[in-house]
């Protein structure tokens, strides 16, 4: 298992949380499609549920915040000064959504759109550093920031984290990663065929050891597949939604 001690690395993505309007049905979908435990961190938190892969933090899952909220993942960057990050933010074409907030005992955060309007969060820690499990089965693979202007967003996240970019073979030609000293750590590209109108968004990517498999169990759960699994030179692959609409990926080994 990879796992992650510490403090991430300020410009990493580092947690990934949803907002469902049903807290209890959401651990059920989740823990049948990824082998996610869950933790209730109380009243005091809104019930807010820390998933687990053999007790180390994966994820999270609360309740929205208001009715007909739409449900989707949200995808956290590390900062070491959140309040900074939030100046860089909308310094560089950004928009500071929500925050910088605390939430005592664990950390510093605010939610952001970035300069086309993808949405992500910056989190600092005070005491609760993020994902502890990556690149595993139930734990956050990858993401891709998927942008109707991918230029101008790639000059935005090199201003506000510092990231560098380069091409990937066998990709879209708007696609590159996206790495901090080196080290990849996502992509971005254009909207890789999503219908007209779509915004920018980021999806994130769950590893699981068997993508049909997981697949089958969305499907069971009452969720929906958006694109088949398939194989690619990155692995297999398949694009998938909850039964309340929040998208997500799955990827894994090809079979054989």
């Amino acid at each position: 298992m990879t796992t992650h001690e510490g403090r991430w690395q300020a410009g990493t993505p580092c947690w990934v949380d949803l907002t469902v309007p049903d807290v209890a049905a959401a651990t059920r979908f989740y823990g049948s499609v990824l082998g996610w435990s869950f933790v209730d961190t109380g009243a005091d938190f809104g019930n807010y549920q820390i998933a687990q892969v053999d007790g180390r933090a994966a994820a999270g899952i609360g309740p929205i915040m208001q009715e007909g909220q739409p449900s989707f993942w949200t995808l956290y960057i590390a900062s070491d000064d959140a309040d900074a990050s939030a100046k860089l933010v909308a310094d560089n074409g950004g928009t500071v959504i929500a925050g910088p907030m605390d939430i005592p005992g664990s950390g510093r955060m605010f939610i952001a759109a970035d300069s086309v309007g993808a949405v992500f969060g910056v989190w600092q820690t005070l005491g609760m550093d993020g994902a502890q499990v990556v690149n595993e089965p139930g734990g956050l693979a990858w993401e891709d920031a998927r942008l109707t202007d991918p230029e101008t967003a790639r000059a935005f996240y090199g201003a506000v984290f510092g990231y560098t970019y380069d091409a990937v073979d066998g990709a879209p030609g708007d696609y590159t990663t996206f790495s901090l000293d080196g080290e990849v750590k996502g992509g971005m590209g254009g909207l890789m065929g999503a219908p007209d109108g779509t915004p920018s968004h980021w999806i994130v990517y769950f590893a699981v050891a068997d993508v049909d498999a997981a697949v089958a169990a969305v499907q069971a759960g009452g969720g929906g597949v958006l694109m088949p699994p398939g194989n690619s030179p990155f692995g297999r692959m398949g694009v998938v939604a909850d039964p309340f609409g929040a998208p997500f990926c799955l990827h894994g080994p090809v079979p054989g």
